[in-house]
């Protein structure tokens, strides 16, 4: 059976003025026409007819790099995102104590560097608040995490760990040992309610799909498989951080897991608000600390080149400039051995690369490296007063996050929110892209709709040059949005120093995309179809 869907406005470049729209229904539906609600009508007299009362249609998100339990954990339990001080979050954490005096108290999001005071939550702080009770508190990065005593307890090693201290955050070896027993506290309904609450908010707000980026010190393989088991109509592409020394056994870990590569989270460092990210130069706020390595040279060129031999998508964990660095050295050594084109056809990925020069850029163009990266880092702690000035000094700061640079490089970009890290609203990682807190560094709202979309199914495997469009013989895999103020509100937001901007003339007859500028609410999902299936509304 066809739909044919009238009355709004299609997203499509080739064809602005395109109101209708036709596809296929059912698991395999396909986008059938593309057109004006008169010829449509005429096209298909016995097609379902949905009136779009002025709807907005654009292909549906994609989410690059997620993590669907951890996200759900905050979404069904205690979010300390919104914590506007030491005070609150203890606050917040007490009351959820009291509101649920049994088990694991696992909460996630706190960040001082957004406090008038920066001091992180201790180990006496959480005793006092939970008592004997395994408590699991999480940075807003999750690269550190403050822990009960009760907790502590059940890591007999946890004292000779790397990143180990009696009552401040732990980092490192240390977190990922703590994290793993705050995991083996959790129940399979837990796990299976969180799950569902991350996907059903994915579905909601627009995306079709999520890139998994499990790994062993993230959520473990048990729950990896399990979130693959598990019937939703959101697409769960997942990637397993685990490095590999041959070509042997990439494939029969890519077998085993069933993930589409060995990419996402695999640690080469950590996070720049836990001082984990690994730097040439010290930290700015830690003179004595340039950030933890996880994976040396010898371990990245040898995953990279047992990928590259079994044409299986390797990537890595990436922030501070020393590591993308390591990165870069060994992705030269294998370019060497494999040749360009072997490399470029696996689609090798790096997740976040926030501290990338413009050689490097070039290079990662050249072979074909995906940029995996988060937009709404910059939002959060961009600027002049932001956590990354704090972290790094203002000049290294302003570096961060180079989308344009990257884009002008000819490096594929894709975008995704790290959540829990940050909220899975898709045009809010859009409308972060256009208006990046360093001048020069925006995208056009065009290329950075493009990152979320088409961008983000080719960092995932999907090359067939449709998905994550509407033209015909695309995937019928798109969203219904609700703009506020009406069609009549949408224009193409862009900086003046956004690259592509010729894509913003009106003389272009590119089809404008809702404002997107700081006042302005965002499109509001209405309906999201997967290939032809109805996920949401």
């Amino acid at each position: 059976m066809t739909t044919l869907l009238v009355g709004g406005q299609v997203y499509n470049p080739t064809m602005p003025d395109a109101t209708a729209l036709a596809v296929s229904d059912g698991p395999d539906g396909v986008v059938a026409w593309l057109g004006t609600d008169d010829v449509g009508r005429r096209q298909f007299p016995d097609a379902r007819v949905v009136d779009l009362d002025g709807g907005f249609v654009t292909p549906a998100f994609v989410d690059s790099h997620v993590h669907v339990t951890a996200t759900g954990l905050a979404l069904v339990g205690l979010d300390l995102r919104p914590a506007a001080s030491r005070d609150e979050a203890l606050r917040l954490i007490g009351e959820y104590a009291r509101q649920n005096p049994t088990g694991l108290v696992w909460a996630h999001g706190w960040d001082e560097s957004r406090w008038p005071h920066p001091a992180a939550p201790t180990t006496s702080d959480l005793d006092g608040l939970v008592g004997d009770r395994p408590a699991y508190v999480a940075r807003v990065d999750v690269h550190s995490a403050a822990a009960s005593t009760a907790l502590r307890r059940a890591v007999p090693q946890l004292g000779s760990a790397a990143g180990y201290d009696r009552q401040l955050p732990l980092t490192a070896e240390a977190h990922h040992l703590v994290r793993a027993a705050a995991r083996a506290l959790l129940t399979s309904a837990q796990r299976r309610e969180a799950r569902l609450a991350t996907l059903d908010l994915a579905a909601r707000s627009g995306i079709a799909a999520v890139h998994e980026c499990a790994g062993p010190d993230i959520g473990g393989i048990e729950d990896w498989y399990e979130l693959n088991a598990l019937a939703h109509g959101v697409e769960v592409v997942g990637y397993w951080g685990e490095a590999v020394a041959s070509a042997a056994a990439a494939r029969d870990l890519v077998n085993d897991t069933g993930v589409r590569g060995l990419a996402g989270d695999l640690f080469v460092d950590g996070a720049l608000g836990s001082h984990t990210a690994r730097l040439h130069q010290p930290y700015e706020d830690a003179p004595n600390c340039v950030g933890n390595t996880y994976l040396d040279g010898d371990a990245i060129d040898a995953h990279l080149d047992a990928c590259t031999e079994a044409g299986i998508t390797a990537g890595f964990h990436v922030i501070g400039d020393a590591a993308v660095s390591s990165v870069i050295d060994a992705l030269s050594r294998v370019v060497d051995r494999r040749g360009p084109p072997a490399v470029a056809r696996c689609g090798h990925r790096l997740e976040h690369v926030e501290m990338v020069s413009e050689a490097q850029a070039g290079l990662l163009g050249t072979w074909g490296v995906i940029a995996s990266m988060q937009p709404n880092f910059d939002a959060l702690w961009g600027g002049p007063d932001g956590m990354y000035v704090q972290r790094l000094g203002a000049e290294r700061a302003r570096r961060l996050n180079p989308l344009a640079l990257l884009a002008s490089q000819g490096v594929p970009l894709a975008f995704g929110s790290d959540s829990p890290v940050t909220g899975m609203n898709p045009w809010e990682t859009v409308r972060s892209a256009t208006a990046h807190r360093t001048p020069g560094n925006a995208l056009s709202a065009r290329a950075a709709f493009a990152a979320a979309t088409r961008g983000a199914w080719r960092a995932g495997g999907v090359r067939d040059g449709v998905a994550g469009t509407l033209t015909l013989g695309a995937p019928a895999t798109y969203v219904v949005w609700d703009v506020p103020g009406g069609l009549s509100a949408l224009e193409v937001a862009a900086p003046a120093d956004a690259v592509q901007r010729w894509s913003t003339d009106p003389r272009s007859r590119i089809p404008a995309l809702p404002r997107l500028s700081p006042d302005a609410p965002l499109p509001v999902c209405r309906q999201t179809v997967h290939r032809g299936v109805a996920i949401h509304g």
